[in-house]
C-alpha cells in the first residue's frame, strides 16, 4: 500500500511539474516578439495597466497565439493517446491515420477549386491570403471526419484488427495525397500559393472567435476521454481482459476514435497541418507516467500543449524576424521519435 501511494504520489508531482512548465512556456512566449516589452510590461498589459498599444499587442496577437498552442497541442496530443491506446499501436496518431491528409485535401478543394485563396496588394509586391477561411475551415473538417467515418465503417463492416485500422489509414492517407497534387495540378499561381500557404502549419492565423470554438470542443473531448479512463485502462490490459470486465471493446474503441478525430478536424481544420505532436506527447508521457490513464490522460494533455509552445517558440527564434511553419518544427521533433519507436519495436520482435 506504501508503495502505492508512492507512486500515485510522483504521478501528481509530474503533472504539477508539467503545469509548471507549461506556465513557464508561456511566459516566455508572451515576452517573444517584435515590440521590445520586459516581463513586466507584459504582466501589466496582461492585466489590462499597462500600456494601450502593449495591451493590443499581448492580447489580440500574442495572447491568442499562446491559446491556440495550449489548445491545439492538449487535443492532438489527446487524439494521439487514446488512438494509440484504442489501436494497441504506438505508432497511431491523428497524422499517421491520414486525418491530417484528408483536412489539406478539402483545405485545397476548397482554396483552388472552389477558390478561398488570393492575392492582395498586388501593387505592392502582393502577399497570399485565405478569402474566405471558413470555408476552407469547413471543407478541411468535412474531409477528414469523412476519412475517418470510412476507416470506421470498413472496420466494422469487415471487422478489421487494431493493426488493419492503422493499415486502412496509410492508405488513405496516400489516396488523400494523390487527390491532393491532381487537384494542385490544375491549380493557378495564386491558388497554389494559397494552399501552400494553409498547409504550412500556423498558430498565428486564428481569432478569439475560431479560438472559442476549439476551446469548448477540446474540453468536451477532454471531459469524455477522462471519463472513459477506467474503460481505456482495461483495454491496455488486452481485448481478453476487457471483455471479461464487461467492456464493449468495440463500442468504447468506435467512440473513442470518432472522438479523437472531430478533436483533431477542428484543430487541424484552423491550424494547418501540425503533424506529429500526437505522437511525441503521450509517447513521452507513456515511459513516465505509464498506461494508467487517469494520468495519462492529464499528462499528455499538458506535455502536447508544452511541446507545441516550445516549438512555436522555437518557430519563431530560429531566424527572427521570420517566422517557421510551426508544423516543421513539430516533424523535425516527431519524424526522429517515430523512428525511435520503430526501431525499438523491431528490437523486441
Amino acid at each position: 500500500m506504501a508503495i502505492y501511494h508512492q507512486h500515485t504520489y510522483n504521478k501528481w508531482l509530474i503533472l504539477i511539474l508539467l503545469l509548471v512548465s507549461v506556465f513557464v512556456m508561456m511566459l516566455v512566449s508572451l515576452n517573444l516578439g517584435s515590440s521590445d516589452m520586459s516581463l513586466s510590461d507584459v504582466f501589466f498589459a496582461f492585466i489590462g495597466q499597462g500600456d494601450p498599444k502593449e495591451t493590443v499587442i499581448i492580447w489580440q496577437l500574442r495572447m491568442a497565439r499562446v491559446v491556440a498552442a495550449l489548445l491545439t497541442g492538449a487535443g492532438l496530443s489527446l487524439a494521439g493517446c487514446v488512438m494509440q491506446n484504442n489501436l494497441r499501436n504506438p505508432l497511431a496518431d491523428p497524422y499517421i491515420l491520414g486525418i491530417s491528409s484528408a483536412a489539406i485535401f478539402g483545405a485545397n478543394i476548397a482554396i483552388i477549386v472552389l477558390g478561398a485563396g488570393s492575392v492582395i496588394g498586388i501593387s505592392t509586391g502582393g502577399s497570399v491570403a485565405i478569402n474566405n477561411p471558413y470555408t476552407v475551415t469547413i471543407c478541411a473538417f468535412v474531409s477528414s471526419m469523412s476519412a475517418m467515418l470510412i476507416i470506421l465503417t470498413l472496420a466494422k463492416l469487415r471487422g478489421f484488427t487494431p493493426e488493419a485500422i492503422v493499415l486502412a489509414g496509410v492508405a488513405l492517407s496516400a489516396i488523400f495525397y494523390a487527390g491532393t497534387i491532381i487537384v494542385q495540378y490544375f491549380a493557378t499561381d495564386i491558388t497554389l500559393s494559397a494552399a501552400i500557404f494553409w498547409t504550412f502549419g500556423d498558430l498565428g492565423r486564428v481569432s478569439w472567435k475560431e479560438i472559442l470554438i476549439l476551446n469548448v470542443v477540446v474540453m468536451l473531448t477532454t471531459a469524455y476521454f477522462f471519463f472513459m479512463r477506467w474503460d481505456y485502462n482495461a483495454l491496455a490490459n488486452g481485448e481478453e481482459t476487457a471483455k471479461s470486465l464487461g467492456v464493449k471493446t468495440e463500442r468504447v474503441r468506435f467512440l473513442g476514435l470518432l472522438t479523437a478525430t472531430l478533436v483533431t478536424s477542428v484543430a487541424v481544420s484552423f491550424m494547418g497541418m501540425i503533424g506529429f505532436i500526437g505522437l511525441i506527447g503521450p509517447q513521452i508521457m507513456r515511459r513516465i507516467v505509464g498506461e494508467d490513464h487517469r494520468f495519462l490522460i492529464p499528462a499528455s494533455a499538458l506535455a502536447g500543449s508544452a511541446i507545441l509552445l516550445a516549438s512555436d517558440t522555437l518557430a519563431r527564434i530560429v531566424i527572427s524576424p521570420v517566422v517557421l511553419p510551426v508544423g516543421a518544427i513539430t516533424s523535425l521533433l516527431g519524424g526522429p521519435m517515430f523512428l525511435f519507436i520503430l526501431m525499438k519495436g523491431v528490437r523486441r520482435a
